[in-house]
């Protein structure tokens, strides 16, 4: 598998960019802790194009939905995905650490 892609970079870049532009640090990403990560990456999944209906599902205020093209809301979804799993391992860590 090629980990040097367009695709991924993106996703990356826009990891860093929800931590440095929005402010969504680690201490705000671990407060979600009744799926509302994975849940705005389902909204953005099967969002249309600049849909600017928020959808019902959405976890947040209707002023954080920014639906953009296609492949923009799917970049944005895998990082809100990484987000997840990172406040995941955060977590197991933590246990692991709690109980060593």
């Amino acid at each position: 598998m090629n980990t040097n892609t367009r695709a991924l970079a993106d996703v990356a870049a826009e990891r860093a960019r929800q931590i440095n532009v929005e402010g969504w640090t680690i201490e705000h990403d671990n407060r979600h802790s009744c799926n509302e990560i994975p849940i705005a990456a389902a909204c953005y999944i099967i969002a249309e194009p600049d849909d600017e209906v928020v959808p019902g599902a959405w976890p947040w205020a209707a002023e954080y939905w920014k639906p953009k093209s296609r492949r923009r809301n799917l970049v944005r979804a895998c990082a809100l995905i990484l987000a997840e799993i990172e406040r995941l391992d955060r977590i197991a860590d933590a246990a692991d650490e709690g109980g060593a």
